[in-house]
């Protein structure tokens, strides 16, 4: 078994409990990491002997961020869009097929290149684990290969051939709903762990609540978990629908109705709602009230939606200080929902909190506190520690 005790820790943010006020800070603190997994946490004083020693020299160490929403598997640039929505132009979700015609096109190897660099930028800003989704190839071969690709860097892989309807189908939705529920995702359905729809009748590219529920169902009698793009152009039928299917996660929430809130309050064992600042932000969208959801009991997940259109960002630290500044979080609120409640949104136990026996997912903050985070939006103070790579990147 190879050890490694980690000292010299100015403040351990375990994320331990189920309180998002409450982080679970730990002062004067060491870890030990044994094959990759969490063996023991306690005073540095008390730390036992192990093969290496790190010490971050007074740097935070925080659970490494989950982004639990993220479209990264893509070809193309679509730039101009952002500009023109800075000038007035609405978002309705059609650029995505600007992106998917541009996806088609490219070669395996040049959307696993662009991915892995995706990938890096990610770990070099924190994050330790990403949900992937598909959704820009939206035929049976480019989705099953997008997941294919995918699951080389992650095994939170999506299934989101109900992201729009392609240009190809426009005439005939009930064809290629019947496409999506049937070949296509009998070729995803291997390569993916959940299944999503871009459930939002205020968009004509996407799906009403009869096909999303007809695609959800089909998802979930292939095995796969169920996740949902909802409310974020209007109010609609997206929340409702993927509280009452059981839904993992519902993301965007941007538009809730009081029935909404309910509904995800009563669900908050089981539904999390996602937010997703980063798009408010890019499409000048009001944001997600996150207090006001909190009070209510609601289980709150933080990520990016990194993807070409509405948010070409892989930084969980800005989402984190958007959440703060723009959406109601106190910052212990945002980084414990950037953490374990993501994690939560995926259903997993095992990363987004810092105890033993989880996953030695750590990330190191180059500042005196968490705190800072949200305090200095845009500079790059966070970063997946790799163990292997620590003596080095704390040299720099």
């Amino acid at each position: 078994m190879n050890s490694t005790v980690v000292t010299g820790i100015g403040e351990l943010v375990t994320c331990d409990g189920t309180d998002p006020d409450l982080l679970g800070i730990r002062s004067n603190a060491a870890l030990v990491v044994e094959d990759g997994m969490i063996g023991w946490i306690g005073l540095a004083a008390d730390a036992p002997a192990a093969d290496t020693r790190i010490d971050v020299a007074g740097r935070v160490i925080i659970p490494g961020f989950v982004d639990s929403h993220s479209h990264l598997v893509f070809a193309g640039d679509r730039s101009a869009e952002f500009v023109a929505r800075m000038t007035g132009q609405p978002y309705d979700g059609g650029g995505i097929g600007v992106t998917v015609a541009s996806t088609r096109t490219a070669t395996d190897d040049e959307l696993a290149r662009l991915l892995g660099s995706r990938i890096d930028e990610m770990r070099a800003l924190g994050t330790t684990t990403v949900e992937i989704k598909s959704g820009y190839g939206l035929t049976v071969a480019d989705e099953a290969r997008a997941l294919q690709i995918a699951r080389q860097f992650s095994t939170e892989t999506t299934f989101l051939g109900a992201h729009v309807i392609p240009a190809e189908y426009l005439h005939d939705r009930p064809g290629y709903v019947d496409l999506v529920t049937g070949p296509m995702l009998q070729a995803a359905a291997p390569y993916a762990r959940w299944i999503d729809v871009f459930c939002e009748p205020h968009s004509p590219h996407a799906f009403g609540a009869d096909e999303a529920r007809q695609i959800l169902k089909a998802g979930a009698a292939a095995g796969l978990g169920l996740r949902v793009h909802a409310n974020q152009l209007g109010p609609g039928p997206g929340v409702q629908l993927a509280v009452e299917l059981g839904a993992a996660s519902v993301d965007h929430c941007t538009y809730l109705e009081d029935a909404d809130v309910d509904a995800l309050a009563a669900a908050a064992e089981t539904t999390v709602a996602t937010l997703l600042p980063g798009v408010e932000f890019c499409t000048r969208s009001p944001y997600s009230d996150a207090a006001r959801l909190l009070a209510a009991g609601v289980s709150l997940a933080l990520a990016t939606d990194c993807n070409p259109g509405t948010c070409y960002s892989s930084s969980m630290p800005w989402v984190i200080s958007l959440a703060v500044r723009e959406m109601g979080f106190t910052p212990a609120q945002a980084l414990f929902a950037a953490t374990a409640g993501s994690a939560k949104s995926l259903r997993r136990t095992d990363i987004g909190r810092l105890v033993p026996g989880n996953r030695a997912d750590l990330t190191v903050l180059d500042a005196p506190s968490y705190l800072h985070l949200a305090y200095r939006p845009g500079v790059p103070i966070a970063r997946a520690l790799s163990l292997t790579a620590a003596a080095e990147m704390l040299a720099e």
